[in-house]
């Protein structure tokens, strides 16, 4: 069978396409531009085609399944309907899968990806062998977003974008968080506390459902962990709670979060000489809250510079008065706001014209927060940054790419 994968690129489409690769199914995959997702994914076996082109498409194709971003005018959608191949979106496919196996779903505005790889690396250490999806790469996955395992169960990271989450059939869901988030898609918060309603209803009757409202919190002090922040010990009492309920002892839980030592770009440490670098994907307020204030007090003493680029233009002016109060009373020596990354087809007509990081910075008014292109802020922070120091190179766009220049 030969599966063709539109939006192969992304986070979570690119871990189930590995999920029918090692299935040994037929695997291609197109995306606008390659990346390092793409060239990983074609190391691994897969048809990278580069570009949307109805031609991608091959009558040999059986199934096509689409990233959530791609649109109904997509020229490889278009093609696949025209032939009549079997079309589903990232959300049906993944779907489909969880009720094929017993689901552990991992849901949340904040902290799905570090819960979801705390969850999963617990089970294994307790010999669960699951498969696994989830958002970010970790190093134990051989830097990779994806693990097939052997048993019943199937570990999945559960985003509520576009009600993607709706599809699923978990057995056991964890919901570590709900805020103002993705409003862009929901529009209102009552509408995000809704979707995750309608997520929790997906539990079945012998099922079970875990949010912050019934973690073990007595056992915050037995955790020991190498991520900083009181939201990494919320996140390591969610998987504590999964591996409970699947019969793995305490004692190898413990061992295993403790072990942990975080995943890709979530308070990522890539260097410590003669300054330490700190990659990191928060984009939300309340994330940059969480990342800077654990900063803070992982580094009591030192002085921390932080380059934030700011995630798309709906979510800068909706959340505007949240990251006003956020960066006035943050305890960091230097933040530079760099510009707003724009999230192709997700942002409102004519949206850049009501807000930028310069006006953002301007509305902060604190000497601390200047606004810089990503360019300066790279030379500002190499030319004055001392040894010993810290940055924190935060954001969910392309600023990554920042990280390698130091």
């Amino acid at each position: 069978m030969r599966i063709h994968f539109i939006g192969i690129g992304g986070i979570g489409v690119s871990a189930l396409a590995q999920y029918y690769l090692q299935k040994g199914y037929e695997i291609s995959g197109s995306d606008l531009a390659p990346s390092e997702i793409t060239d990983f994914l074609k190391n691994k076996g897969v048809q990278i085609l580069i570009g949307n082109q109805a031609e991608h498409i091959q009558e040999s194709v059986d199934l096509v399944i689409y990233s959530p971003a791609v649109k109904p005018d997509n020229p490889e959608f278009l093609s696949a309907k025209n032939k009549g191949i079997k079309l589903q979106s990232y959300p049906e496919a993944l779907g489909q899968l969880t009720r094929e196996y017993t689901t552990i779903a991992i849901s949340g505005s904040h902290g799905k990806s570090t819960t979801t790889a705390m969850t999963a690396l617990a089970l294994i250490a307790g010999g669960i062998d699951p498969t696994v999806i989830v958002g970010t790469k970790l190093k134990e996955f051989g830097n990779s977003n994806f693990r097939m395992g052997k048993s019943k169960y199937l570990v999945i990271e559960a985003c509520e974008y576009d009600g993607s989450f709706l599809e699923y059939s978990p057995k056991i869901a964890v919901i570590t968080n709900v805020d103002k988030e993705h409003i862009d898609y929901f529009k209102t918060f009552a509408n995000v506390k809704k979707a995750f309603r309608d997520f929790a209803k997906k539990v079945p009757a012998d099922g079970f459902l875990i949010t912050e409202k019934n973690l073990p919190m007595k056992e915050a002090k037995n955790l020991k962990l190498q991520v900083p922040g009181q939201h990494n010990i919320l996140n390591a009492l969610s998987a504590l709670s999964v591996a409970r309920l699947l019969g793995v002892k305490d004692g190898i839980s413990f061992k295993a979060l403790s072990e942990f030592t975080g995943t890709w770009r979530r308070f990522e440490i890539t260097k410590t000489e003669p300054y330490t670098v700190v990659s990191d994907y928060g984009h939300h307020p309340n994330e940059i809250l969480a990342t800077l204030t654990a900063a803070r007090e992982k580094y009591p003493d030192k002085k921390i510079w932080v380059i934030f680029q700011p995630h798309q233009y709906q979510r800068t002016y909706y959340l505007l008065k949240d990251f006003i109060k956020v960066f006035r009373n943050l305890k960091i020596d230097n933040i530079i706001i760099t510009d707003i990354y724009d999230v192709a087809g997700r942002e409102e007509k004519n949206i850049n014209q009501k807000i930028n990081s310069e006006l953002l910075v301007k509305k902060i008014n604190k000497k601390q927060v200047q606004y810089m292109s990503l360019a300066n802020a790279e030379k500002f922070v190499k030319k004055n940054i001392k040894s010993g120091e810290v940055l924190i190179i935060m954001g969910a766009g392309d600023i990554y790419k920042l990280v390698e220049k130091f």
